[in-house]
């Protein structure tokens, strides 16, 4: 029987979020709710009464409530949430105006700016007043092409703050894969920056914000914040001006924050292009509000005066998840650099010297932070830390062994998945519960998470569909530029009726919880059997002679096969005892199944600008297919190592 790896003190669970809002939930109703699991069930069976819950627990601040929580809550796509409720969503994350720490923003140069949530407030209402006599209004679009660093944050809170909406690009996209998202979404305002910084080097931005500019026409107006130059030459941007020019008409005052419906839309966040074009995903400001302030203080027991850091770029919806910490009162830390650069650790040195408690990190750099043989509990302190989570791709045994080992023996560790398209984890941390290495603690508060076969069936133990069978408040609202929601329902809501179909291949467990094996449009058929590839990149994690790998199908003699692609150290080669290694490997932890019928090795793999693997961008290359919106990939040179005529192994 598998033993948890963590599991929380009794002083912990009585100190938890959690465990308040249980008491508090069973004196309103006279229930006997006494764990996770009771609260879960309560949450699903009875949404009405959780979601008022969360509202008054997480101190929701409105114009006006109203009576009705839910209309049409058998309908999916249809419910509505709170459907008299007027509120601004800025409003909720500047509830504090005081002199604790809001925004804490580094920078690979070595510089730390601090603002306090005085001083973020009194930003934000600059920023929303010079954004209103720009002529921005409610309902039009405000552009980030920017870093993270402070001044992205004061841009999506003044945005939101007059009832405008937020989308931005990661700074690092080309000019095409810009254009292509928020050309989509017609912005009046573009905020960007005149360069950022990752890996020791510059990049600069001006010449690309320009033609940005230039092909998006109904961008009036370009803010630059000046990141590598304090006066940056924009003589080539037609009507800009610096971030401080911008705001310099403006006093500080009170913000006139506009108070929209519940689903008004606050973000436009994007698909990752790799399969065609970037869907433009509308979240409504009330179901974000309250789903991610659920997700702060009950999953991830976020608490007032907390430090909080998830390493992200701005164009990344984890961005987004981060900016919700400030609605708990706490600060937030921001990096605009790589989470390499100085050192291989520099994320846990930042989490250490600014003594955070909550810290984000990926399973690809919690698998390089291991084969460097970093110990950062040696020389670092952590003391402060009470949670990490680890997320964006599946996450292995491996890697909670590691961090418990060389981080912290006593943090909650979880690995939650969701991602862009709901703005929710659907499974998630369960801070008073134990932590079973490889497996992600439970389904999400409020969200009906069940694993569906090929029938509908909701299976336990076996590996099938991730799906959300009740409707949830940050459900999206639909897709810009599709008036009729057909692609919508097309993308959701198929095969299964009035069910969300989230796209991964899981499991759930006999104790509740659940492994995600991969993308289940990415999941390979060996031999009619179905298997993820998450489970082949977890076992290749362990071996030291791979630095990353991707397995994709192969259309094969009327049938498909299994490739796999490994990146090797530049000392190493894939000779016959490596291969051989890597199959026996597989075939001993795993199954014959998993074997691939080709191993090649590649200088480079192709992947998202979140880093993500892209196999669907693989698959297309080795089958001289026209990899769509490769500007959508940090590195699309690498596709040219995977043309057909360059492998001679899986030509036909």
């Amino acid at each position: 029987m598998q033993r948890p790896v963590w599991t929380p003190s009794p002083e912990r669970v009585a100190a938890a979020n959690l465990t308040r809002f249980i008491a508090t939930v069973n004196e309103r109703w006279k229930l006997a709710i006494d764990d996770y699991a009771g609260l879960h069930a309560f949450s699903v069976e009875q949404p009405e009464r959780f979601w008022l819950a969360v509202w008054d627990f997480c101190g929701v601040r409105s114009e006006q409530r109203g009576e009705r929580v839910l209309e049409d809550g058998d309908r999916m796509p249809g419910a509505r949430w709170f459907p008299q409720a007027r509120l601004n969503f800025a409003e909720n994350l500047l509830w504090r105006d005081d002199d604790a720490t809001a925004v804490i923003g580094l920078s690979e140069d070595g510089s730390r700016r601090v603002l306090t949530f005085a001083e973020l407030r009194v930003l934000v209402g600059r920023l929303a007043h010079a954004m209103r006599e720009s002529g921005v209004g409610v309902g039009d679009r405000v552009a980030g092409f920017i870093p993270n660093v402070p001044e992205a944050v004061a841009a999506m809170l003044a945005a939101a703050s007059i009832g405008a909406v937020w989308s931005c690009c990661s700074p690092e996209l080309g000019v095409d894969a810009v254009v292509d998202r928020l050309g989509q979404i017609a912005p009046a305002l573009l905020v960007t920056a005149d360069g950022y910084r990752y890996g020791g080097r510059t990049f600069p931005l001006l010449d690309k914000a320009a033609a940005i500019a230039g092909r998006i026409s109904s961008i009036r107006k370009t803010v630059v914040v000046p990141v590598l130059a304090s006066e940056p030459a924009l003589a080539s941007l037609g009507d800009a001006c610096t971030f401080g020019q911008f705001i310099a008409p403006y006093d500080a005052g009170p913000i006139a924050f506009a108070h929209l419906p519940f689903d008004h839309p606050v973000f436009v966040l994007f698909s990752s292009g790799t399969t065609g074009r970037a869907k433009c995903i509308i979240h409504g400001a009330g179901g974000a509000i309250l789903e991610n302030l659920k997700a702060h203080a009950l999953q991830y027991d976020v608490r007032p005066g907390d430090c909080v850091y998830w390493w992200t770029a701005t164009g990344w919806v984890v961005w987004n998840f981060m900016i919700f910490a400030l609605g708990r009162g706490a600060g937030i830390v921001l990096y605009d650099g790589s989470p390499t650069y100085p050192t291989t650790d520099a994320i846990l040195r930042h989490a250490a010297a600014e003594r955070a408690t909550f810290v984000r990190l990926t399973p690809g750099y919690v698998d390089l932070l291991a084969k460097a043989g970093r110990t950062p509990a040696r020389s670092l302190d952590f003391r402060a830390l009470r949670t990490m989570i680890v997320a964006s791709s599946p996450f292995g045994a491996s890697g909670y062994d590691y961090l418990y080992e060389n981080v912290k023996r006593d943090i909650h560790l979880a690995s939650p998945s969701g991602g862009t398209d709901p703005l929710a984890s659907l499974v998630s941390a369960n801070p008073i519960g134990s932590v079973f290495a490889g497996e992600i603690q439970a389904a999400a508060l409020g969200l009906a998470t069940r694993v569906f076969d090929d029938a509908g069936n909701a299976v336990v133990g076996k590996a099938g569909e991730l799906v959300v069978c009740r409707p949830f408040p940050s459900l999206p609202i639909g897709f810009f530029g599709d008036p009729g929601g057909e692609r919508f329902r097309d993308t959701y809501f198929r095969p299964y009726a009035n069910v969300w179909r989230h796209g991964d291949w899981a499991q759930m467990t006999e104790r509740g919880g659940f492994v995600i094996f991969g993308r289940s449009d990415a999941t390979l058929n060996a031999r009619g059997i179905r298997i993820g590839t998450a489970e082949i990149y977890h076992q290749l994690a362990g071996m030291p002679e791979i630095v990353a790998s991707v397995a994709v199908a192969q259309d094969w003699e009327g049938d498909t096969r299994v490739v796999l692609f490994v990146q090797l150290p530049p000392q190493i080669r894939l000779d016959r005892a490596l291969d051989e290694g890597i199959r026996a490997r597989l075939r001993e932890n795993l199954s014959p199944r998993h074997v691939p019928a080709r191993i090649i090795a590649v200088p480079d793999i192709p992947r998202t600008t979140t880093g993500k693997v892209s196999e669907i961008a693989v698959h297309s290359a080795i089958h001289g297919r026209p990899v769509r919106n490769r500007d959508a990939l940090a590195n699309p040179e690498s596709l040219a190592h995977f043309a057909p005529q360059r492998l001679p192994e899986i030509a036909l």
